[in-house]
């Protein structure tokens, strides 16, 4: 019963929230601030005036960028907001909360007043359409909806980041200023959060996926996994599993950010190259010596990137540079002579890859060239190239470029330098080379020993971030209202670029061998993405305007191959494809 009741739930959810967005007007946007842009540019604070639900609007909020909240309850001694307004001076865009109960309060109107003068104010006003008076004399934005509750609560924040599109006009007059027929038109620029029947699907076909990761938890496939899904652009499913690792009752939250291994490959240094392709300033057919002075003496001198970017520049798959790790080559402690962090307690002599780890790898033997042999040298190698043809290295590039704009709060290399221990899922107890549980130290030992920064893994995120970016491409470029990259630049890397593999560039893709049901049975042929060793996987599907998103830590405590042979992630995919494939029946 309890499937058929989550349908029904969900309907009823979904009349409730249409019945709010029918009653939601975007006032005073002329100088077309909302939906917000450049949020790159963006410091924003949420400060909620009384207002009941500001938890709820914030964490709606915090999905598109980092809000920063603050309370005027908590200012309560004071008996105007100066204190208030002096702890908001860093912030350049206020996100303001006012029911109906407060707006009459002189306190808060002569705040609102005084802190839009010199910042982006955007007001969210709930309840009775009288209280608009109050806001005569304001230039700043104003979403309004007539219902005080959670539910408008969480739709609000989705009008300002472009979720959600404003279409509604007052049908009433409020004042001079606010008069029937006001209220803007916007267009949704960004993913919207909702339920599965906003997409046309039933939620009870959805529910296979809380089975399927139960089983994954039971089999000691792996401790926690986050799964997501965005159909349409819009986010209708988004849960965690499990526990951080199984000796602790830590539970796995959406919100947790994960090593997501190889789907570093196209999330950092895939677009990365797609950007300096569109630019001009990397072309796919000049050799890699052109790019890179040390590879010109070596054996890679004469590959071409497009081989380098298909794994069939006859790279050998990896070297095991921990194995060549000797006494005296690292040390417990940080220093002049030992710089370069691997982990907790194990630093990396001065020049360890400089010197040692990439010289080996680019007078490697070039074995398989014209062949499709998947190697994580290849993606040092673009690493390399991204470097040097946009002079700054790989992890600021990616940030600036597209993880701070997009939104992507947690995407980055070197998650220990920004977030909490807490934050971050565990991955092995590396009992043979760090002697140590590795908790926000990329797994891949060649990328740990680079000192956490490389082309082939080394990038952190949650399931939410990866949604973003995944969803721009699934857009063909653009997302928030900024064009990203052209069309033709995605539909040429993430579509069949080789005659000998399914591969595209930098992107992994379906496999025409119908043996393999890879990614998963039902995937379809447009299907692209990648998976990640640590037990990860995103894949988008333009046929069924999918975003699929399976972050996991199925190496802890050690490296199991179960999540693969139960084909954890295929199954969780089909469960979705197919209920995609039903709503269309």
């Amino acid at each position: 019963m309890a499937c058929a009741q989550e349908h029904t739930a969900n309907e009823k959810k979904l009349a409730i929230a249409n019945a709010i967005a029918n009653r939601t007007v975007l006032l005073n946007n002329q100088d077309g601030v909302v939906p917000l842009k450049s949020l790159e540019k963006k410091n924003i604070a949420s400060v909620s005036l009384s207002f009941a639900y500001s938890a709820v609007f914030d964490s709606l909020a915090n999905k598109y960028d980092k809000i920063t909240s603050f309370s005027a309850d908590s200012y309560k001694d004071s008996v105007n907001l100066n204190d208030l307004e002096d702890d908001l001076k860093y912030f350049n865009t206020i996100l303001i909360s006012i029911d109906d109960q407060n707006v009459s309060k002189a306190k808060y109107i002569n705040f609102i007043n005084s802190i839009s003068k010199n910042k982006q104010v955007i007001i969210s006003f709930f309840g009775n359409g009288p209280g608009l008076k109050s806001f005569d004399l304001l230039k700043s934005p104003i979403v309004w909806t007539g219902q005080n509750n959670i539910d408008a609560a969480a739709i609000v924040p989705q009008y300002i980041f472009g979720g959600i599109a404003a279409s509604k006009k007052l049908t009433t007059a409020y004042s001079a200023r606010y008069t029937i027929g006001s209220g803007f038109t916007t267009t949704a620029t960004r993913l919207k959060y909702t339920v599965p029947e906003d997409a046309g699907l039933n939620s009870n076909n959805l529910k296979e996926i809380d089975a399927i990761a139960a089983e994954a938890i039971a089999q000691k496939a792996t401790p926690g996994l986050v799964v997501l899904v965005a159909k349409d652009g819009k986010v209708i499913f988004n849960k965690a599993y499990g526990t951080h690792t199984y000796d602790t009752n830590v539970p796995d939250k959406v919100t947790d950010i994960f090593d997501l291994a190889s789907v570093t490959k196209v999330t950092a240094t895939t677009p990365a190259v797609m950007r300096l392709f569109e630019e001009g300033k990397l072309k796919l057919d000049t050799n890699i010596g052109a790019y890179i002075p040390k590879a010109r003496t070596t054996p890679m001198n004469n590959i071409q990137v497009r081989e380098v970017m298909l794994h069939q520049a006859g790279f050998i798959p990896y070297i095991p540079f921990h194995d060549y790790v000797k006494t005296g080559d690292y040390s417990r402690d940080s220093s002049a002579a030992y710089p370069t962090k691997v982990a907790d307690n194990y630093y990396i002599k001065k020049g360890f890859f400089k010197d040692f780890m990439w010289p080996k790898m680019l007078n490697s033997p070039i074995k398989t060239r014209g062949k499709y042999v998947y190697s994580d040298i290849s993606m040092y190698v673009m690493k390399d190239i991204v470097e040097h043809i946009s002079e700054e290295p790989l992890n600021q590039y990616t940030y600036e470029n597209f993880y701070k704009p997009l939104g992507m709060q947690t995407a980055g290399f070197l998650p220990r330098n920004r977030f909490k221990p807490e934050q971050i899922i565990p991955t092995e107890m590396d009992s043979y080379f760090r002697k140590t549980l590795l908790v926000g130290y990329v797994h891949d030992q060649g990328a740990a020993l680079a000192g956490g920064v490389s082309g082939h893994a080394g990038l952190f995120a949650s399931a939410n971030d990866l949604a973003i970016i995944y969803q721009m491409l699934l857009n063909r470029g653009t997302y928030g209202g900024v064009e990203y990259f052209k069309n033709s630049t995605v539909d040429m890397f993430t579509s069949k670029q080789s005659n000998v593999s399914r591969r595209g560039l930098g992107f992994d893709r379906w496999d025409p061998d119908s043996t393999k049901h890879y990614p998963s049975e039902l995937a379809s042929p447009q299907t692209y993405g990648h998976t990640g060793y640590t037990g990860t996987c995103v894949w988008v599907d333009p046929s069924r305007g999918l975003v699929y998103v399976f972050l996991s830590n199925r190496v802890n405590p050690t490296v199991t191959d179960k999540l693969s042979n139960l084909k954890i992630r295929g199954r969780i995919q089909d469960v979705v494809n197919k209920a995609i494939d039903e709503s269309k029946k």
